[in-house]
């Protein structure tokens, strides 16, 4: 163990901009999945699917990163 102080984490966004991101990430992973689920049904192709993978990891980036406050 080292005995260097413990870095603290500090926040550089706000409520308002956490709430944004938080509602921006699930808007998103609701409509990637409502996507998949239309993309399935109608019988598109896996690697034309593929494609909602970027609603996906933006979604979780945005779910993410409220939740780190960062």
């Amino acid at each position: 163990m080292s005995d260097e102080p413990a870095k603290v984490c500090i926040a550089n966004i706000g409520a308002a901009g956490r709430r944004q991101r938080l509602t921006l990430g699930v808007v998103l992973l609701a409509a990637g999945v409502a996507a998949a689920v239309l993309l399935i049904a109608f019988g598109v192709p896996r690697p034309l699917r593929l494609a909602l993978f970027a609603l996906f990891w933006i979604g979780a980036l945005g779910v993410f990163q409220a939740r780190a406050h960062t």
